[in-house]
């Protein structure tokens, strides 16, 4: 009786059904496009921290911030010396470790003996600056310059190339030129290369380090530093007179690597005049869910370091991703809120409304015998079908917008500066281009937006449909409940 009854109704009252079902679908499609895209954010920031950060790394210790010293010089220098009027050129490379803040390495080995470390790396990373001079017609007594990577400009007799703060060289009746270029040199654990720097990029042409060559005067180079130098497999380069080879080409992940060349550890220690020191060390925890407290126990247990956590550095994420981001959980969400106590409002009004215009008819049912349980159990029986009904369009039009947003793949930029423990550019440990004791510099990646639905929303879509369908069940069937057989009565005359 209860299915028939159900059945008629619902097709007699179709458009009141649908009204009410479309105020839910809505409601729940805004949740569920909302949910995605959220969830999409979540991915675009994760892939922005692995790429900076380190793939599997829970967190990373680097030295703790020290201010500089007063007087001291904010990139390197460099001298030239020409001792003859004819044309000379001379090149110099200048090698510095990122931040000018190193740790000794035994720490790596005191971090991952602490309670709820699973591994620990320790990684180098350093700035090379190289100066390439020109003097021509003169003498030139010496050349002094700070600079850093990238650009040149023309002087004039006595004038010099390059960028940031420079000196002019002394020549007498002549001229120099230099230009200066600067590239991000990581030292890596050959040894270990689940974590770090190189963990974030897949070598697609040649091959990796092996655990042989922790001393061998081997690089891989990143597939941008690659095409920019024009270097491939077997091609060879120098750095402060020491020759590489290149054994790999590694392409990351997601955008841009933030380091150029990879070396050796023990090589990057030689290059950097940094014997037994590591700028990062790099730790995955035995549980993901105490990070903070393993975080906690290594800055307790190991003075003068400070620890970033995969979560401090989401928090320095800025650019167009992070706007995007807030804009999802906070305004999205709020909208959300609102949309659906909007429609469970509405579906309740309008069920309480259809009740009303049906009082002959349940206080006829009632006159007949019906209990107040039973007509209240048909009234919430037809608001669950339509609040399913919503469900299901909700879900259906949810899946679309999220189809949507993938097929699109809006660009989101983000910006990721440093949280001040000594990694310097790009986060803890990643850094290119900025020059020696930058610290408040910022790597920008691009990433396509993606919107994932889980079977959890999907289950929170039915959810709230379900919900909406009690919701607007109860006022109806609280309406139909006080009813009476003289109401049908009363409105017949």
């Amino acid at each position: 009786m209860f299915g028939i009854y159900l059945k008629r109704e619902l097709g007699r009252r179709k458009k009141a059904a649908l009204v009410i079902a479309m105020g839910l679908a809505l409601g729940i499609a805004l949740v569920i496009t909302v949910n995605s895209v959220t969830a999409g954010m979540n991915q675009a920031q994760d892939k922005v921290l692995k790429s900076l950060y380190g793939l599997g790394t829970d967190m990373t210790v680097t030295k703790a911030q020290s201010a500089p010293k007063a007087g001291s010089s904010q990139g390197p220098s460099f001298k030239f010396g020409a001792t003859s009027s004819s044309s000379t050129s001379q090149s110099t490379d200048r090698v510095n470790t990122q931040g000018g803040q190193a740790l000794a390495s035994s720490l790596v080995t005191k971090v991952a003996s602490q309670k709820g470390v699973s591994t620990a790396v320790g990684a180098l990373t350093l700035n090379v600056t190289k100066v390439d001079g020109s003097f021509t017609q003169g003498k030139a007594k010496s050349s002094t310059t700070s600079g850093s990577s990238g650009s040149s400009q023309q002087g004039g007799p006595g004038g010099g190339t390059g960028t940031g703060s420079t000196a002019a060289p002394q020549v007498q009746g002549g001229g120099a030129n230099f230009n200066v270029n600067s590239y991000s040199v990581a030292g890596i654990d050959v040894t270990n290369q689940t974590l770090g720097p190189l963990s974030t990029s897949k070598i697609t042409t040649g091959k990796t380090f092996t655990t042989a060559q922790t001393n061998a005067k081997v690089a891989v180079v990143s597939k941008s530093y690659a095409k920019t130098k024009k270097y491939k497999v077997g091609s060879t380069f120098s750095i402060s007179g020491t020759k590489f080879t290149v054994i790999g080409i590694a392409t990351p992940n997601s955008s841009e690597s933030t380091i150029d060349v990879y070396v050796p550890l023990k090589q990057a220690q030689t290059l950097g005049d940094s014997k037994n020191k590591v700028t990062t060390i790099y730790v995955k925890a035995t549980d993901s869910k105490q990070i903070s407290t393993v975080k906690t126990t290594i800055q307790k247990n190991i003075s003068g370091t400070t620890v970033t956590t995969s979560a401090d550095l989401a928090s320095t994420v800025s650019g167009s991703l992070s706007t995007a981001s807030n804009l999802a959980t906070s305004v999205g969400k709020w909208l959300s809120i609102a949309v659906l106590i909007a429609a469970f409002l509405v579906a309740a009004l309008l069920t309480s409304s259809a009740v009303s215009r049906r009082v002959r008819e349940f206080g006829t049912l009632k006159a007949l015998g019906w209990p107040s349980r039973k007509v209240t159990r048909q009234v919430v029986g037809e608001s669950m079908v339509n609040g399913l009904i919503g469900g299901g369009l909700g879900i259906a039009l949810g899946l679309l917008a999220a189809y949507t947003v993938t097929a699109i793949s809006p660009k989101l930029t983000a910006q990721l500066g440093s949280t001040g423990g000594g990694g310097g550019q790009g986060g803890p440990g990643g850094g290119q281009g900025g020059g020696p004791g930058q610290q408040a510099t910022s790597n920008t990646l691009e990433i396509a937006l993606n919107a994932p639905v889980s079977l959890t929303t999907i289950a929170l879509a039915v959810g709230l449909a379900v919900t909406g369908g009690l919701i607007a069940g109860a006022m109806g069937g609280w309406r139909a409940s006080r009813m009476r057989p003289a109401d049908a009565l009363r409105s017949v005359s």
